[in-house]
């Protein structure tokens, strides 16, 4: 599901970047960045260490 949303994210933000700067729609710079961003929402959180348990005996 995650890649289907960051696909059509992708699409988009790349449909209205191109728009704003008035050159063509490539469909092929926005499935890459879709992939690309995939890889990183499943890649950053495995990197980043978990925060430390707080102790609740005080």
């Amino acid at each position: 599901m995650t890649l289907i949303w960051a696909l059509l994210l992708m699409l988009m933000l790349t449909y209205v970047v191109s728009s704003m700067v008035g050159v063509a729609f490539n469909l092929q710079t926005a499935l890459l960045l879709g992939v690309g961003v995939t890889v990183l929402v499943y890649v950053i959180p495995a990197i980043l260490p978990n925060p430390a348990e707080q102790d609740s005996h005080q």
